[in-house]
């Protein structure tokens, strides 16, 4: 079986909703639950000018290849109704496959580990929160150091329900 951690977040509509929505759906067509982070209310990343995000890192376990990991998760965006209309834009939902095991994926349609980590606190935080000591493959780096040593300053703040 596969560990994959992934990165749920969106910034329309019911937030929290989507993401449990989102949890549901990847439980059912990816694979069983392993961890969560606290959700997390993000500023938004590339694109400024837009509501603020909900953020939550997951660890599954899967049977599935990297590939239909992330066929089946861009599925799973567009049964919720995800719209790609702009680059970093507004969205109901947005899945991203963060790791998979320790592989290294590097093909036109996939990137894995995803290449941004390292430079968005929005992922570093919640990856923290389950999975401090997870050693990047490629960066040769912990979870932890990357947050220690991330550039983006953008507002974080975990939300308590």
């Amino acid at each position: 079986m596969n560990k994959i951690y992934l990165l749920i977040g969106g910034n329309e509509g019911n937030r929290f909703s989507y993401l449990k929505q989102a949890i549901t759906n990847i439980e059912i067509f990816c694979g069983e639950l392993l961890k969560t982070s606290s959700i997390y209310e993000t500023a938004p990343w590339g694109k400024t000018d837009q509501d603020l995000f909900l953020n939550q890192a997951l660890l599954i376990q899967s049977a599935l290849d990297p590939v239909s990991t992330m066929n089946t998760v861009l599925e799973i965006e567009k049964k919720m109704g995800r719209k790609r209309i702009e680059k970093y834009g507004s969205r109901i939902i947005d899945i991203d496959i963060l790791f998979f095991n320790n592989e290294i994926v590097n093909i036109p349609q996939l990137k894995i580990p995803h290449p941004e980590i390292q430079n968005r606190r929005f992922v570093l935080t919640p990856m923290n929160e389950i999975a401090p000591t997870f050693m990047h493959p490629v960066l040769r780096k912990t979870v932890h150091e990357l947050l220690e040593e991330c550039p983006d300053q953008l507002a974080v703040k975990k939300i308590i329900e």
